[in-house]
């Protein structure tokens, strides 16, 4: 039985909303086999209020941040097992050099944060962004992660971005 915690970098533009409702759904139904990060290009330096109280709503009580991708690339980082970016600006992006060069991904999910009609239409991207990150993270968990080789991984991580919700 493999024992390692792997570690996952959920990746954004802003890091307010996709990014940190990932971080908080694979760190409580990882249950400690993910530690899951977030962070954005471009932080916003903030976190979507509705963001936050859903990953408080799950039991996610570390403290949530915006933060810029760049406190991940440094040589005191921990090291990523996987990068995966959540929406599609990061995607285009040049990203970092990531050390121990991390399995990638991309699992595109439309912004919640970009909906401005009312609290209600808010609300209600918010959770159909929550339920497409949760499918994935589950699909995610359901891989057996310590049995497949890197190009295993990559193929199934991005058919995991793939799936329609």
């Amino acid at each position: 039985m493999d024992n390692h915690t792997y570690n996952v970098l959920f990746l954004c533009t802003g890091n307010s909303a996709r990014s940190i409702i990932a971080e908080a759904l694979l760190n409580v139904m990882g249950k400690g086999r993910f530690h899951a990060y977030s962070a954005g290009s471009f932080p916003s330096g903030k976190v979507q209020p509705i963001a936050a109280e859903m990953a408080k709503a799950i039991g996610y009580d570390e403290p949530l941040r915006s933060k810029s991708w760049d406190e991940f690339a440094g040589a005191s980082a921990p090291k990523m097992d996987f990068i995966i970016t959540v929406c599609d600006n990061a995607a285009g992006e040049v990203c970092p050099v990531w050390p121990g060069q991390p399995v990638t991904a991309h699992w595109g999910v439309p912004d919640p944060a970009a909906v401005t009609e009312s609290e209600e239409a808010r609300r209600q991207a918010f959770k159909a962004a929550w339920a497409m990150l949760r499918q994935r993270v589950e699909l995610l968990l359901a891989l057996p992660v310590d049995k497949l080789d890197r190009m295993s991984l990559q193929h199934e991580l991005g058919a995991i971005g793939q799936q329609e919700h």
